[in-house]
């Protein structure tokens, strides 16, 4: 599927929910692309996953701002691939850099830069240990086995509904 039918039918997905997240974050290896950083060279022509780039365009085209959160041991080369496949763009943040802590400092600095709250984003990442340690700090995390893709893409936009309105009843409900 070429990136712009990707990008329509992300279009579409995107117009069945009434409440979008103000931020979608991405994690990089085998999430946006389908190899770890660490085992490519500068030289090599990196390739992201099918339906990677058509999601990008269509959350961009909806004015949805995107970052990167990565663990990458080598973020040398994660920007370069980034650039070369002109990527660079699209994120607002990038969050590039080995960590013990599962993201959870990834995403205080992308929160610090972009004011967004947690429970205004939705990430995608292939770790689980991500995902529960994300989730806690209240962003909607979704597990992708194969990348993200379209399906991923509307279960996570699923889920972000789902828990924004449960965050909104709660806060309607304290004192």
């Amino acid at each position: 599927m070429s990136d712009e039918r990707v990008k329509a039918e992300a279009l579409q997905i995107l117009g069945l929910f009434q409440v979008l997240p103000r931020l979608v974050v991405f994690d990089l290896d085998y999430t946006l692309w389908p190899f770890y950083c660490e085992c490519r060279s500068k030289r090599d022509s990196p390739s992201l996953f099918r339906h990677a780039r058509g999601i990008m365009y269509a959350l961009k085209e909806k004015g949805v701002d995107m970052a990167i959160a990565s663990r990458s041991p080598t973020p040398d080369i994660a920007k370069v691939f980034i650039d070369k496949l002109e990527l660079q763009s699209m994120f607002v943040a990038q969050e590039i850099f080995s960590s013990w802590t599962h993201k959870t400092e990834h995403f205080q600095n992308i929160q610090r830069k972009t004011g967004i709250p947690y429970k205004s984003m939705l990430f995608f990442d292939d770790e689980d240990r991500n995902i529960e340690t994300v989730s806690k700090m209240g962003v909607t995390s979704v597990l992708v086995e194969n990348g993200v893709n379209l399906d991923m893409f509307k279960l996570g936009l699923s889920n972000f509904a789902s828990n924004f309105a449960a965050s909104s009843r709660k806060q309607d409900e304290e004192p």
